[in-house]
């Protein structure tokens, strides 16, 4: 099947205008916003005091809507974890053959999990916990695929690495393959898409050799450091079967950094949980989700969209925007409520640890590039409706938008007319009863971070080692640093990206470093 998506680097002068012109408006838009907010609080402070009250009212109503959603995700992990998965497949079979159900089921044994693991300089301690994670899984491994994709950029060492755990790891599965995606492949920026493509189609090969069907493969693309549960595959192989369509879906673990959250710092504890919180609320409105870090998917799917991305920073939600043109709007991310762990950004210093989580904060924002992308593709699609462009459009812009700017207006907004508006302003009712008004809203928001206390706790591992009990009180009390870091280690990273972009300032991939005490 031929699919044309739209390339990063367009090659004629329209294209390139077009996109150069959507790169350039998320920044615009930001810095319009928050330099005409310091202006119009010398000129209208009461049209910004104004503003601020409504939207801190807003943001209150949007902390307990989220708080609610956060806890109904929590309380599925929990009713998923007890589920018999795989005795659900087994039974599944049985009851198609009664079924006059017009929903083809394959049987469970032709269903076969390729698991790709692309790895740069990761060390092999980080890797052997991903693998083994995989190992003892409770889907049979008969029917498991490993791909340990490395890059010839990472020199003798990934040789090396390689070499250990196919030793290993080689008999332990259906097939296991180790690539070696070469360095300098022309249109290839050093991105892990280009790696995880190069994977894909080796693995294409392998399936091709065995006379798989492609319908009948789940590929799932792991971090090196991501470790699933044990349940994850045989829920992912029931959600696929009973999917009428399981090629229009991928499919979305709950991503918890919890590989070595007892030895990062508080600051860096705060910002990975509130990312897992984010990622648990989307799921219960999973009309809006879409990929993010570890994911799966048909690899028919995979293969008719060409594969992930060979020069974009953001590949794994880039790849749903490829899939979701595909089928002209019909495609969607189905959430599975069990949780795949990962590695907390951790360093050898704490000043270290603090820089590397904002440079992956920075990472992340630089998703903003998707934007451009996206726009063009619409325009592009007359199939999907208008209606799902605008709604699409709309909000992926917005969310960048609202990623930058929300932090500073709550934190700081407030207070611009008072400090700017005047003796004749200061001297209103208005001016008067501001801090009393923030006040009272922000305390009643404050809900939502005391549920976001206790939900973090219930969602720790248990600690690798004895601990103290100041450490645990930490654990507790470390959320008072969130309204601290949110502007800094939130709202700064997004502005970062969005300016690089509008002056068109493009990122490289930044691998976050893995370090394991």
């Amino acid at each position: 099947m031929s699919f044309d998506f739209p390339i990063s680097k367009p090659k004629n002068r329209k294209d390139y205008y077009i996109q150069r012109s959507i790169e350039m408006l998320p920044g615009i838009l930001t810095w319009s916003f928050l330099i005409g907010s310091f202006y119009l609080a010398f000129k209208a402070p009461i049209a910004i005091a104004i503003f601020i009250i409504i939207f801190d009212l807003y943001w209150m109503v949007k902390v307990f809507y989220i708080t609610v959603f956060v806890i109904f995700g929590y309380r599925r992990i929990k009713i998923w974890e007890k589920i018999d998965w795989i005795g659900k497949c087994e039974r599944l079979e049985d009851k198609q053959r009664g079924s006059t159900s017009s929903v083809e089921v394959e049987p469970l044994k032709t269903i076969y999990h390729l698991v790709i693991i692309p790895t740069y300089q990761e060390g092999i301690e980080v890797l052997e916990t991903t693998l083994d994670s995989i190992l003892n899984s409770d889907y049979p491994k008969d029917r498991m695929i490993i791909v340990a994709a490395f890059e010839e950029r990472a020199g003798e060492g990934a040789l090396e690495r390689a070499k250990i755990l196919e030793e290993k790891y080689k008999d332990k599965f259906f097939g296991y393959l180790t690539t070696l995606h070469p360095d300098g492949i022309a249109g290839e920026a050093k991105v892990k898409g280009a790696n995880a493509s190069w994977a894909a189609e080796e693995a294409r090969i392998f399936l091709d050799e065995k006379g798989i069907k492609y319908e009948n493969v789940i590929v799932s693309t792991f971090d090196s450091d991501t470790c699933a549960h044990y349940k994850y595959f045989s829920c992912l192989a029931y959600q696929f079967m009973t999917n009428p369509k399981r090629l229009q879906c991928s499919y979305q673990p709950l991503p918890l950094y919890n590989n070595n959250i007892w030895q990062t710092n508080s600051i860096v504890r705060v910002i990975m949980t509130s990312s897992s919180f984010w990622q648990i609320m989307q799921s219960v409105r999973y009309n809006k989700m879409v990929t993010f870090s570890s994911h799966s998917m048909s690899f028919k799917t995979l293969v008719d969209v060409n594969y992930w991305p060979r020069d974009m920073i953001s590949d794994d939600s880039i790849i749903f925007w490829k899939c979701y043109v595909l089928y002209h709007g019909d495609y969607f991310v189905e959430p599975i409520f069990l949780t795949v762990s990962l590695d907390a950004v951790l360093a050898d210093t704490y000043l270290k640890t603090v820089i590397n989580q904002y440079k992956q904060q920075r990472r992340w924002a630089w998703g903003i590039e998707n934007v451009p992308i996206i726009y063009r593709a619409f325009l592009k699609d007359r199939k999907i409706p208008l209606r799902k462009k605008i709604s699409k459009a709309w909000e992926e812009l917005m969310g960048r938008i609202s990623w930058g700017v929300t932090p500073i207006i709550i934190a700081l907004f407030g207070w611009l007319p008072l400090w700017f508006g005047g003796d004749l302003f200061n001297q209103t009712v208005l001016a008067l009863n501001l801090p009393k008004v923030l006040g009272y809203l922000m305390t009643f928001a404050m809900f939502g971070l005391i549920v976001s206390m206790f939900l973090s706790l219930f969602l720790l591992p248990p600690p690798p080692h004895k601990i103290s009990s100041f450490k645990k009180v930490i654990m507790v009390f470390q959320w008072v640093l969130a309204p601290m870091v949110a502007i800094p280690l939130g709202a700064l990273p997004m502005i970062d990206a969005q300016t690089r972009m509008l002056f068109g300032k493009y990122m490289e991939f930044w691998v976050t470093e893995k370090v394991r005490k």
